[in-house]
Parts: structure tokens; sequence; C-alpha cells
């Protein structure tokens, strides 16, 4: 396991977007407990800065193992 594995990773938006396959909007309806999409499993973004936000990558890797047991085979 090399040095960077170990250290916690921060992912902007457009990371976010790219990972979950979703737009803006609907990343942060996932967030808004007054949305319709709501999901409170949804990983809470960390501010960074006055204008900047992030997600850890690790929580956004276990909600999208947790949403993979909701595949519906066909």
């Amino acid at each position: 396991m090399s040095h960077t594995e170990c250290q916690p990773r921060i992912l902007r938006l457009k990371q976010v977007q790219d990972r979950i396959g979703l737009g803006r909007s609907s990343i942060y309806n996932l967030q808004n407990p007054k949305s319709a999409s709501y999901d409170a499993s949804f990983p809470k973004s960390i501010k960074l800065g006055r204008n900047a936000v992030g997600w850890l990558e690790s929580g956004i890797n276990q909600w999208i193992t947790s949403r993979e047991s909701t595949v519906v085979s066909t």
C-alpha cells in the first residue's frame, strides 16, 4: 500500500459528478432534506473555503457501494 492510499482524499464537485454520473443540481438535491431526491445516506460536503466544497472520496465510494445493492436485475 503506498503512502498516498492512506491519506484521505477530497473530491471536488466535478470529480463527484464524474464518479456517480449525476449533475450538480442532483448532487445538491441528494443533500437537501427539503428535496424529493433527498438521500440521508449521501455523504455531506465539507467546506474547504469561502466558495469551495468537497466530499471525502471514502464517503462517495461507500455510497456507491451501498447503491449497488439496490440494482434490479432484468
